[in-house]
């Protein structure tokens, strides 16, 4: 138990959930007042993408030479983080709906949780871990910005926009997911 205590302080796990605790409960607060509804994205996105990037920071690690060379298979490990993250995130947002306010449903927040988390880990992939928040932060400036969706590239491109049934939504998260989870498990963080 005592090397999980020792990965969590090492990925700044408890820095992460008390960032997405406060954007949490400050978004919450702010739905209460304007009154927003489960009809209106916008909210609940910017809720599940500021988690998102508070947990980013902890995919790399604090010396990347360490880690490539530990004994321990670090595949599994890189996989966990990213999906208990995702899941610590949409469970967190579940957790504040119940007291009141509801923005969105269950699958809106599921979905757009574990997209986001797999574009968190591709960018670590990509970039590292100290850069990887940029790829879901220019994602969420661009679907918050650019007009109505009214092609199929505009669908996929406002995929954590649209609605819980909407099949490019669910394909995109999910190819998100996959493929940001796969190549950070394998890759790890770019140095």
């Amino acid at each position: 138990m005592r090397w999980l205590t020792l990965y969590a302080r090492s990925r700044q796990i408890p820095a992460s959930l008390a960032a997405v605790v406060i954007g949490v409960v400050a978004v919450w607060a702010l739905a209460r007042e304007e009154g927003a509804g489960p009809g209106d994205p916008r909210l609940p996105v910017l809720v599940l993408s500021t988690g998102v990037m508070a947990f980013s920071i902890g995919l790399g690690g604090q010396d990347l030479a360490l880690d490539r060379t530990a004994a321990i298979r670090w595949v599994p490990r890189r996989a966990a983080h990213v999906l208990l993250a995702g899941a610590v995130v949409a469970a967190a947002l579940l957790t504040v709906q119940t007291m009141g306010a509801s923005m969105a449903t269950t699958t809106f927040v599921v979905r757009d949780s574990a997209g986001l988390m797999g574009l968190v880990a591709l960018g670590a992939a990509l970039s590292g871990g100290q850069y990887a928040w940029t790829l879901p932060f220019a994602w969420l400036l661009f679907s918050f910005f650019a007009p109505p969706p009214t092609s199929a590239p505009m669908e996929v491109a406002m995929w954590m926009l649209l609605p819980a049934g909407t099949a490019v939504g669910t394909w995109t998260a999910l190819v998100l997911t996959v493929v940001g989870t796969a190549a950070y498990a394998v890759a790890g963080p770019r140095r």
